[in-house]
Parts: structure tokens; sequence; C-alpha cells
């Protein structure tokens, strides 16, 4: 029976980068879901349709395949094809993300994908809802969190090495609305499995926050 270790959290928590380092040092593959949500919002973008129109991008679902494909280890996605691991990550993409993540037509098109990979594969797959619904049984759930300002300013230092211009207030405006907007969907809202470890890593950098992380895994596997 494979292993499913499941981490929800708000925007900037640090999932993502946790994840990776954790899955290679176990050996599990590594599931960014929303990087699946990111990429379905910036194929809408791209086409000039409303993120928000739930009728206008359940039609472009038809269009859109969306691959996950691993290098050494490193999660890439394709869309139609392209991989756009770079492109989905500006917070334009970010915001898209949100959105479309609270159409119901766009949570069934990325569901079957996301429960396939961890029937098939020892995984740590992470997003806002994993615990809560994509992975209800999964042996292990975190719930990572940080301070919106801890998690703004390491958003701020990422686009601004990346080269962006980018202001902090924007970047802790658009982390803000992020979570009211994730918290308040109608459908898979983001929250806490009740079975879940809240771990805050507010005052620990990456490796910090990765150890610790390892250190819960490691004590219930």
């Amino acid at each position: 029976m494979a292993i499913n270790i499941a981490i929800d959290g708000p925007a900037g928590a640090g999932k993502s980068s946790i994840a990776k380092l954790v899955s290679k040092e176990l050996g599990y593959i590594y599931v960014d879901t929303g990087a699946l949500y990111r990429t379905v919002g910036l194929y809408s973008i791209r086409k000039g349709i409303d993120t928000k129109d739930a009728d206008a991008v359940t039609a472009t679902l038809k269009d859109i395949k969306v691959e996950l494909g691993f290098v050494d280890g490193a999660q890439h996605v394709f869309l139609n094809g392209e991989d756009v691991s770079e492109a989905i990550r500006t917070p334009e993409a970010s915001m898209g993300a949100s959105n479309v993540s609270a159409i119901p037509a766009v949570r069934t098109f990325l569901f079957d994908l996301q429960r396939d990979i961890a029937k098939n594969n020892n995984c740590i797959m992470d997003g806002r809802d994993i615990g809560t619904v994509v992975l209800p049984d999964a042996q292990i759930k975190l719930f990572l969190t940080a301070s919106a300002e801890a998690r703004a300013e390491r958003r701020y230092k990422e686009l601004i090495e990346k080269g962006e211009k980018v202001e902090f207030q924007d970047v802790l405006d658009d982390i803000n609305k992020r979570d009211y907007q994730d918290s308040h969907r109608e459908i898979a809202p983001l929250k806490q499995a009740e079975d879940a470890i809240l771990v805050d890593n507010s005052g620990c950098n990456l490796e910090e926050g990765t150890k610790l992380v390892l250190s819960i895994i490691r004590e219930r596997l």
C-alpha cells in the first residue's frame, strides 16, 4: 500500500519548498497540486478569460491537457506539451489559481489525476484541501503555516531574486487577499483537517522548516 503524506496550508507557507526537500530525503514522489491549478489559471489568462468566470473557464477545460513529469526528482508541469513550470510562478498566475480552484468543474478535472498519482506511489502532496478532500485517508497530515508578514517576505525575496519589480506591500496584500479567497470559497475551502498536525514555521528558514517537518514525519512512519 502506498504511503501518502498530505501537507496543507496557506500561500507562501513554504509547503512546496519543504515538501520537495522532504520527498527527496524520503525517496517519495512530490506532487505540487497548486501547480496544477496555476496551469489551468495560466491557460485562461493567456486566452484572455476572466479566471472568476466559471462558465468561461469550464468551457476551456476540454482544450487543456495537464501533465506532471519528474526529472531527477523535480516536478515539471506541462500544459498541452509545453513546460510551464516557470510561467506559472507569477503573482498573476497565483491569483488565477486561487480563482479557478473555486470552480467545481476545475476541481473535478484535476481530482482524478491527483488521486491516481497517490494511489500508485509513495508521495508527498501539498495544496489547500489535500488532507480534507483529496487524500482524506493519508497516513500523515500536516497543516503548515506562518504569519502573513513572514510569508509575504519570503515571496517578495523570491520574486526579487527572479528579477521581477514588486513592492512588499503589494505582495502582502496579495497574500491576505488569497488567504481570504482560499478559506472562504464554497468548494473545498482551506482549513486544517481534524487529524492534521499544525506546524508554524514563521521563525524558520528553509533548512530549519525542512528539518522540523522531516522529524515530525519520521516519528510517525
